[in-house]
């Protein structure tokens, strides 16, 4: 993913580089909101690349409720499947709506603001060879309100890392390429928003599909940033809820449950020595919320494996 990079290609599919065909290499899924300054610019980007690449493929612009003149710029650009909203709906209600449409086996998913190499798309798809999904891997942060997002989404990484037993190097990356069977099974659980990357990479891992990740560089963004420190501190909190009650809970439950019952151990020891050996009603309550963790665990995991797909895709092999 790196300039100079020497990158042998090896198409995925049909030769032909007609985008009416049926069925392509590759759809770009392209989010769009007020983005009006920059995009004739990110969209030749996107297809400057992938002209000089073996992939046939198509770019899936989906304009999530534009007020700055961008959806009239869209109308006006020929060579893309065009998307619109008539309200703003968020960028993960856009990624679920370009996936779904997408002709593509390979569904690639990046964003407008010229943040991401979409010049190197092409080589992000060959890391996809005997992959589920690739994930371009930021090796800087340049987003606004640091102070917040930095702390918020190494806890969130963290956990994620926990919950699936993988080191994750980059949950929120937004540039990332995957095959779109096995995406299309877990597209309704996607929430609105911006943690829509983070959904779709824990998917992947909890049902036992390979997510590869390549470093790339990110620049700042172009334009005005759609984060709202309250408003997106508010949806990391829930999202680390969501993390926790919809991947691997147990991973989490029961070591809460074995602390508690480990606590309620030591103060039934201690209420020997101090009560001679009358039990207290607090250590009762800590016995009855450490088995009320362990129920609330398993009751988790249930929802969890009976949500499953009752037939998945079968994983990618090298």
């Amino acid at each position: 993913m790196r300039p100079g990079a020497v990158v042998t290609f090896r198409p995925i599919a049909m030769p032909t580089s007609d985008p009416t065909a049926a069925e392509l290499d590759v759809s770009v899924v392209l989010p769009v909101y007020n983005e009006q300054g920059h995009l004739c610019d990110e969209i030749d980007r996107i297809r400057a690349g992938l002209d000089a690449s073996p992939y046939s493929y198509e770019i899936v612009v989906v304009d999530d409720g534009s007020s700055d003149g961008s959806s009239e710029l869209l109308g006006q650009i020929d060579g893309i499947r065009l998307l619109r909203f008539a309200q703003n709906r968020g960028t993960g209600s856009a990624r679920k709506a370009g996936t779904r449409a997408a002709r593509g086996r390979v569904v690639v998913w990046t964003d407008a603001d010229m943040t991401y190499p979409n010049g190197d798309i092409a080589l992000l798809v060959k890391e996809l060879d005997g992959a589920d999904q690739v994930v371009g891997a930021r090796t800087s942060e340049q987003g606004t309100a640091k102070a917040l997002r930095v702390p918020a989404k190494w806890l969130i990484r963290a956990l994620a890392s926990y919950l699936t037993k993988t080191p994750i190097p980059d949950l929120n990356s937004g540039f990332r390429a995957f095959r779109r069977n096995v995406a299309l099974q877990y597209l309704h659980l996607l929430p609105p928003g911006f943690s829509c990357v983070t959904t779709i990479t824990m998917a992947f891992l909890a049902n036992g599909y390979s997510v590869r990740y390549v470093p790339i560089d990110y620049r700042a963004r172009a334009g005005t940033s759609k984060f709202h420190w309250w408003l997106d501190t508010k949806r990391y909190l829930a999202q680390i809820v969501r993390l926790v009650l919809s991947y691997n809970p147990l991973r989490v439950f029961l070591p809460l449950a074995g602390a508690l019952f480990g606590l309620g151990l030591l103060k039934l020891g201690y209420d020997a020595v101090d009560k001679d050996f009358r039990l207290a009603t607090n250590t009762l309550l800590i016995f009855f919320a450490a088995f009320q963790l362990f129920v609330l665990g398993l009751l988790a995991d249930l929802v969890v494996r009976v949500s499953k797909p009752a037939h998945e895709v079968e994983p990618a092999s090298l």
